[in-house]
């Protein structure tokens, strides 16, 4: 038994590894071909996957690959939440609140809609399958848009919306199956849901954010202070651990751990400079290693037989889903929202950006491990819906904010 245990650590060491220097030749390719280096990552993933020459394959390690994919997600939201102004935030609360409920409900049953004709499966299943892509992808958004120079209220909705449409996501796709398995379906009590589990991680995160924040600040009770990098990463577990215990949204906790740390001036309190820096930098490296890992092992699950035969529906739904449901969900969510004072440019923007990702991977993963019917189809269409949009929207994305004018000086 133990040494089982030793074989497989040390597998999972090589695994590791092997993910992190090829993520490395992925960045310095990606700043030759100038292309987006999560786009290389996938790819880089598929070829070492065990489709092709099979060097890493993590699918006998299921935990390893769920807490990759989990922490990975949960830091990098947290990340995200650091760059909220609160100040901006306010301004878009409106739009950013829709697009993460109402723009959620309608991008799934528009693909529900069309998915069933295309894909010749119930609606149940493939309302199923809408719900899942329906969210937007904070590993790719926020580092996309993090540095990019467009408005801090386009650039804050944008990390927002990502942050709080996946737990929409999870929970419309869990009140599905919650169905399907013979549960009865209440609009009201999933409303509820909602509602009690985005609210409770708030609650979550800004008690453990201001507490961590206090820990490492230069007050009386900073007794942690110089310590903000490694206080960060345990405040990000903590907050993802107690959340998910109490039923509530871990990857809202930790976004919000992320504001409350992100603006310590409204708290009154500071941190030293010299420990600022060296958070700043274990940040990015960190993060670094992060998406390397997360998107390098969704390549390494591409399934060729998979894609080789539902490739056609699933590109067909992709399309409708980045050039009809998307701009109908976001023109319905954000139109009436006057104090944002959106303008026309800056909604067609919203439109393009959505990138699918990590959580809508991880859902796929859930309904093909629960053996739900379709459940293969559902995993198709997402991993096709991850391509497409990494390689094709996110790319894109600066070139479409410069021939909008959205570019700042």
């Amino acid at each position: 038994m133990e040494g089982n245990v030793v074989a497989a650590t040390e597998q999972i060491m090589k695994f590791l590894a092997i993910l992190i220097v090829s993520g490395i030749i992925c960045i310095k390719l990606s700043e030759k071909l100038r292309m987006p280096d999560t786009v290389l990552f996938i790819l880089m993933g598929v070829i070492l996957g065990p489709e092709m020459i099979g060097l890493v394959n993590l699918k006998d390690f299921p935990i390893a690959n769920q807490f990759v994919l989990t922490f990975g997600a949960a830091y990098i939201l947290y990340d995200g939440g650091r760059e909220i102004q609160l100040k901006v935030l306010n301004k878009v609360k409106v739009s950013v609140f829709l697009l993460s409920t109402l723009g959620v409900i309608l991008s799934a049953v528009i693909i529900g809609f069309f998915a069933q004709k295309i894909l010749g499966i119930n609606f149940i299943y493939a309302l199923l399958l809408g719900s899942v892509i329906a969210s937007t992808d904070p590993s790719v958004l926020i580092p996309l848009f993090k540095n990019m120079k467009i408005s801090p209220k386009l650039k804050q909705t944008i990390i927002s919306e990502s942050a709080f449409n996946d737990a929409a996501s999870a929970i419309m796709t869990f009140a599905i199956l919650s169905f399907l398995m013979g549960n009865s379906f209440s609009l009201a009590n999933n409303l509820l849901e909602l509602v009690k589990t985005a609210s409770g991680g708030i609650i979550v995160g800004i008690v453990i954010g201001y507490l961590a924040t206090l820990l490492v600040s230069e007050s009386q009770h900073g007794h942690f202070s110089g310590h903000s990098g490694e206080i960060a990463v345990a405040s990000v577990l903590g907050a993802y651990l107690v959340a998910n215990y109490f039923g509530f949204s871990g990857f809202m906790a930790v976004f919000v751990v992320g504001i409350v740390e992100g603006n310590i001036s409204l708290f009154n309190l500071s941190i030293e400079e010299e420990a600022y820096r060296l958070h700043v930098s274990f940040k990015e490296v960190l993060i670094t290693i992060l998406r390397i890992m997360i998107f390098v092992l969704l390549g390494t699950q591409v399934e060729f037989n998979l894609l080789g035969q539902y490739w056609r529906s699933a590109i067909f739904v992709v399309l409708l889903l980045v050039f009809v449901a998307r701009p109908i969900s976001v023109f319905l969510s954000v139109s009436f929202d006057r104090k944002a004072a959106w303008s026309f440019r800056e909604i067609l923007f919203l439109m393009w950006t959505r990138e699918t990702g990590v959580i809508p991977a991880a859902l796929a993963g859930i309904l093909v491990s629960m053996q739900v019917p379709n459940a293969k189809v559902i995993s198709a269409v997402t991993l096709m819906a991850i391509i497409i949009t990494l390689s094709f929207q996110a790319s894109t994305a600066k070139y479409v904010a410069k021939r909008l004018k959205l570019m700042q000086e």
